[in-house]
């Protein structure tokens, strides 16, 4: 017989995973499936760290979001005892001149300061002189200047993700990893959902499949998303002296919007000297899918990434790259979220494509999703399919 759910979650990432917590969370009888045993690093959430902040040049309408995610996390930090969100302070730099834009934003440094005002958070305006003297690991120029706020840091994807499986598990949820969807038919009232190996049916179903998600849509509807091959680098610190300058406490979480084609993003050193130092650009030129996209980073691209990224911004670290990473973006136009249900099936809950910028706010959008499927709420317009 095919076995009945009040709610079903494909796909355990950031919001498949906060979505799964939230629903066992308020009693719902729930089946999560993932094709692979997550937390794992075939999609988005991996890498070790995420930036988190509440003040989003992305617009206004995120910051509850992330705002909520951070309580959220707080909470199971004590329920896991797992490290889940460090707040070491953010920064948005930006000077005169051609600069990269952020996630479709030009004038990223005063959209975030906006967004701050808008939040009621705390912040303040760096020129190029105090930057460097308060954070000397950067090589800013003189007309260099920076918003900062204390709130901002980053988070650990693997962790929050681990902490939500088990969070809700405990709750009672039903989690099958390594199992493949095959496809979903709404029909007389419910869900049913086919993968390789069973036969499930809920009331509703919510889909945060992340770069699978366009293969599981029409045409019409799998065209409004973009996947994207994003490489992630360590670079190791020419010095013991000089990797203690990236220290959490000596060095914020930052974007960069750089006289260069891409802006730049990155974190302070989370381990010893041998561990590096994560930094990393954003592309999205060139189109991809999980199945054909290259996992491998060539010599030639960590080289041209220390030599334009790197080098000139970071004059303390090393061209050694100590490790790379791959992951995937599902990008929308002007870097929307896309939080709605499905235009033809009332039953389904579409929630993945995050436009780069959303794992800080995964934990505060999988309860949306909660209220979405169990009590019928309405998300925000801006965040529909049209």
């Amino acid at each position: 017989m095919t076995e009945s759910y009040d709610a079903i979650v494909l796909g355990l990432g950031a919001m498949g995973a906060a979505a799964a917590y939230q629903l066992a969370r308020r009693g719902a009888k729930v089946l999560g499936i993932d094709r692979y045993a997550p937390p794992h690093d075939q999609g988005s959430t991996h890498g070790d760290t995420r930036i988190t902040r509440i003040a989003c040049g992305e617009g206004p309408e995120y910051s509850a979001f992330a705002r909520r995610s951070h309580e959220i996390w707080r909470e199971l930090e004590a329920e896991t005892g797992l490290d889940l969100l460090t707040q070491n302070g953010f920064l948005a730099i930006s000077g005169a001149g051609e600069r990269s834009a952020n996630h479709g934003v030009a004038k990223f440094l005063d959209a975030t300061a906006a967004a701050a005002r808008s939040a009621g958070v705390k912040y303040e305006i760096l020129d190029g002189a105090t930057l460097r003297r308060r954070y000397p690991a950067f090589g800013v120029a003189d007309g260099d200047q920076a918003y900062h706020d204390a709130v901002g840091g980053f988070a650990r994807p693997e962790n929050c993700v681990t902490a939500q499986l088990r969070a809700a598990a405990a709750r009672g949820a039903d989690l099958r990893s390594g199992e493949t969807v095959v496809s979903f038919v709404p029909h007389d009232g419910s869900v049913t959902v086919t993968t390789d190996k069973q036969t499930y049916r809920a009331a509703q179903l919510i889909v945060a499949a992340g770069a699978w998600l366009p293969a599981m849509l029409k045409p019409a509807l799998a065209a409004n998303f973009m996947v994207t091959r994003q490489v992630l680098y360590w670079f190791r610190a020419r010095s013991e002296a000089a990797h203690a300058e990236f220290a959490p406490d000596r060095f914020p979480v930052y974007i960069w919007q750089l006289p260069a084609p891409q802006s730049i993003y990155g974190f302070p050193a989370t381990g010893g000297i041998e561990e590096g130092v994560k930094l990393a650009t954003e592309q999205y030129d060139v189109a991809t899918t999980p199945e054909s996209v290259s996992r491998t980073v060539p010599p030639e691209e960590v080289r041209e990434m220390y030599e334009t990224y790197v080098e000139p911004f970071f004059p303390s670290l090393s061209p050694v790259c100590v490790r790379s990473k791959t992951c995937l973006y599902t990008w929308v136009d002007k870097a929307r979220f896309i939080i709605d249900r499905h235009p033809d099936h009332d039953r389904v809950i579409v929630a993945s494509p995050c436009s780069g910028h959303g794992f800080k706010h995964s934990a505060g959008v999988g309860e949306l999703l909660s209220q979405m499927a169990l009590e019928g709420k309405k998300p925000d317009p801006r965040f529909a399919f049209r």
